[in-house]
């Protein structure tokens, strides 16, 4: 790296106020980008949110197997509340399942740790929401941070896009689902862990013909086990390929982030689906 500066510079300086010096400029900010994007490494990334008008952290993983000639599954790791990227991307099994079996991983920080993702709404109000000091349209920006690393990582990398899937964990999982209703061609499937699913913005008729993976403990009292049940009673009403596990003894935090049993299953979840062989959404707009 140190070798690369000390020729590229010069060459910045002399033609900086010609079109060969601003080509020249953006070849070499493209070199740095690019040497950045490390294989089996945990990485900390960031982008221009152009309407939040700051600089956006997520995190993401390629799994050392990548080859840019082979299109890699996507799965969008959302953190619960009060948490964060690196927290949720640490959880056991999440990397050793993505590196065995060859799947990229990227975690938006959804804005900031109580965003929501947009399944609270557009704006900031309610309880463990928005905080003096957060934008009005915080619920809008979580959501639209995440679709943003969507679109990076699928410019940086080989994504194959019938084979992206949503994971999240408590506001996460409930990020999800409303994901996964507000973008139905999107994705592959989801798995809810825990999850704070939120009735108010979610269209569960359009996420329909996505598979879910949903599991909770039966001893969670943050997110309580009946109101989980009842989600997956409305999914299996609507006929959606639903497994749920709930979890004998289990509660909101351990049961989910020291559990590389059941991140496994998740995987294995997954690895069944590809987007071509779902049936087509039928989108309800009110």
């Amino acid at each position: 790296m140190k070798n690369l500066l000390v020729l590229a510079l010069p060459l910045l300086l002399l033609a900086c106020n010609s079109k060969l010096g601003a080509q020249i400029k953006k070849d070499f900010d493209q070199a740095q980008h690019s040497e950045e994007l490390t294989k089996g490494k945990i990485l900390s990334r960031s982008y221009f949110f152009k309407e939040a008008n700051k600089d956006q952290n997520y995190v993401l993983y390629i799994p050392k197997n990548y080859d840019s000639s082979k299109p890699a599954p996507l799965i969008i790791l959302l953190h619960g509340l009060r948490s964060n990227p690196k927290q949720i991307i640490n959880y056991s099994g999440i990397i050793s399942e993505a590196e065995k079996r060859g799947y990229v991983i990227a975690a938006p920080f959804g804005y900031n740790d109580r965003g929501w993702y947009g399944s609270r709404g557009k704006g900031k109000e309610g309880f463990a929401f928005g905080k003096a000091g957060d934008p009005e349209n915080l619920g809008e920006l979580s959501e639209m941070d995440v679709i943003n690393v969507l679109k990076i990582v699928q410019k940086d990398l080989s994504i194959d896009s019938d084979r992206i899937f949503l994971m999240g964990h408590s506001m996460g999982g409930g990020g999800a689902l409303y994901l996964a209703s507000a973008y139905p061609n999107t994705w592959s499937g989801l798995a809810c862990l825990a999850p704070a699913f939120q009735k108010q913005s979610t269209k569960l008729e359009n996420a329909k013909h996505l598979p879910v993976y949903v599991t909770t403990g039966n001893m969670d009292f943050l997110v309580p086990v009946r109101t989980v049940r009842r989600w997956v009673d409305e999914m299996k009403s609507l006929k959606m390929d639903v497994h749920y596990k709930e979890i004998k003894g289990g509660g909101h935090f351990r049961t989910i982030t020291r559990n590389p049993e059941m991140i496994s299953e998740v995987y294995d979840f997954f690895d069944r689906y590809n987007r071509k062989k779902l049936a087509k959404p039928q989108v309800q707009t009110q």
